[in-house]
C-alpha cells in the first residue's frame, strides 16, 4: 500500500520544498468525498503505478485508506518527470467516467511493407462503476496492413460499461512511411 502525507499548506513555497525533498504533489477527490491535498514519495508512487494489478490501487494518507485511480498528471516539459497528479477515489457502485489505457500486442504485417505503427488514442473514456471497468484495453495489431486502422467501435467493451469517445475515431493504425 502506498503511503503519503497530508499537506498542511497548499502554497507555492510549501510545494517547492516538498518537491526538493523528493515528494510528488497530489490532489485526491471524488463526488461526495472531501478533497485531500497530499504528497507521495515520487519513486514509490511511480513504482506502485507501474506494478499495479488492477485499475484502482490502494493508498493511505493520514488515517484515510482509499482506493484511487490516476485521473490526470502533469509532466515536466524537458526531463519528463511527473510534477503533479490528480487521483480520483474509486467508490464501489458509483457510475462515473474513467480514462482507461490502451495497450497493443503483436507486430503488424504492414511494417514489412514500409509502414509505421501510429497510436492516436492512448486512453479511452469509459463510463461505468469501478468494479466493471477493465484494467486496460488490449488490441492485437498483427493483422494490420498499411492504411489499416482499429476504430473505437472495433474494441470490445465489458457489460455495464460504455465508451464515451466517438465510435469513428481511430485508436491505432499503420500508415505509409514517407
Amino acid at each position: 500500500m502506498l503511503e503519503g502525507i497530508i499537506r498542511e499548506s497548499i502554497g507555492k513555497s510549501n510545494a517547492k520544498q516538498l518537491k526538493r525533498d523528493g515528494y510528488l504533489i497530489a490532489n485526491i477527490y471524488a463526488k461526495g468525498v472531501e478533497n485531500i491535498d497530499a504528497a507521495f514519495k515520487s519513486g514509490e508512487f511511480v513504482r506502485t503505478v507501474r506494478n499495479k494489478e488492477t485499475f484502482a490501487f490502494p493508498i493511505k494518507v493520514g488515517d484515510n485508506e482509499l482506493n484511487v485511480v490516476v485521473q490526470a498528471y502533469q509532466l515536466h516539459p524537458v526531463n519528463g518527470d511527473i510534477l503533479h497528479v490528480d487521483l480520483r477515489v474509486a467508490i464501489p457502485g458509483q457510475v462515473t467516467n474513467y480514462l482507461v489505457p490502451v495497450r497493443m500486442t503483436g507486430v503488424p504485417k504492414g511494417l514489412k511493407n514500409k509502414g509505421v505503427l501510429t497510436m492516436s488514442k492512448k486512453r479511452l473514456k469509459v463510463k461505468g462503476a469501478i468494479e466493471n471497468v477493465p484494467h486496460n484495453f488490449m488490441i492485437d495489431v498483427t493483422d494490420l496492413d498499411t492504411d489499416d486502422s482499429v476504430l473505437v467501435r472495433d474494441i470490445e467493451v465489458p457489460a455495464n460499461c460504455q465508451i464515451m469517445d466517438r465510435l469513428d475515431v481511430a485508436v491505432c493504425g499503420v500508415i505509409k512511411a514517407k
